[in-house]
């Protein structure tokens, strides 16, 4: 069995919904879910990077240690290189990065992450979906990749990718025949190489996609993807998005 640690980033000042770690979901704050999944994954350490007393607050007793990290920070793997040097993990502590607005990640998928990166020898891994309708596939909010044949990630895109001339020249409206690969926003790394990843400089390809793991690619670093063996339902960005949340949670219980 691979060992891993989880490290989950937990901004207080999320732009679409502030504060929300600590929006309750079923009467428990939001990153408490997220941390008893990666519990559940069978991390060998879980750690919440964050940058408010309160969530520290609220993760009492919850059997994960919390770091507390800048404010500054431009995003989740920043706040994850500092928590790597407060919890003083050895460059090769192999990191899975948990968004904090996963309520329902699945454990599986958790391990799947830290599988393939230690399978792989890549510089970090992730996970991927097929797509399985034409309006996901079109919807830039929704990530779409191309894999090599040994697995490896070759591009991240909002745009469909790979284009289908001559189908899409016909109609947008149905997925032509073959895979397409949506990707899941889960990442594995060892600890070196995400402290050296958030020294590196933004690359053009990430700006022009507003997408962070293309500076990985376009510094010629290996991604390894794997397709995930469980679904990742949605994250948590929009009160909407939490009243779902909350819909499916009911519906579970």
């Amino acid at each position: 069995m691979t060992d891993f640690i989880v490290a989950i980033p937990a901004r207080y000042a999320a732009s679409r919904l502030p504060g929300k770690p600590l929006r309750l979901l079923g009467g428990t704050p939001l990153v408490v879910h997220v941390a008893r999944r990666a519990l559940a994954a069978g991390a060998r350490e879980v750690w919440v990077a964050t940058d408010d007393a309160r969530i520290v607050d609220a993760l009492q007793d919850s059997g994960v240690r919390v770091a507390m990290t800048s404010e500054r920070h431009a995003s989740g793997s920043d706040r994850l290189a500092e928590c790597a040097d407060i919890a003083g993990w050895t460059d090769d502590a192999l990191v899975v990065n948990l968004q904090g607005d996963e309520p329902f990640a699945p454990p599986a998928g958790i391990r799947a992450v830290a599988d393939t990166l230690a399978a792989s020898g890549a510089e970090m891994a992730t996970l991927a979906v097929p797509v399985d309708d034409a309006a996901t596939l079109f919807d830039p909010n929704a990530v779409k990749l191309v894999r090599a044949v040994n697995g490896d990630a070759l591009y991240f895109s909002r745009a469909p990718i790979p284009w289908h001339r001559d189908a899409f020249a016909q109609s947008r409206d149905t997925l032509p025949p073959g895979q397409w690969l949506r990707h899941i926003g889960i990442y594995a790394y060892r600890a070196g190489f995400l402290r050296r990843f958030s020294t590196m400089p933004p690359g053009r390809l990430e700006q022009v996609e507003s997408l962070e793991q293309l500076r990985v690619l376009e510094a010629g670093h290996r991604i390894a993807v794997a397709m995930t063996p469980e679904p990742f339902p949605p994250g948590v960005d929009t009160p909407e998005d939490l009243a779902r949340a909350e819909a499916i949670l009911q519906a579970r219980a």
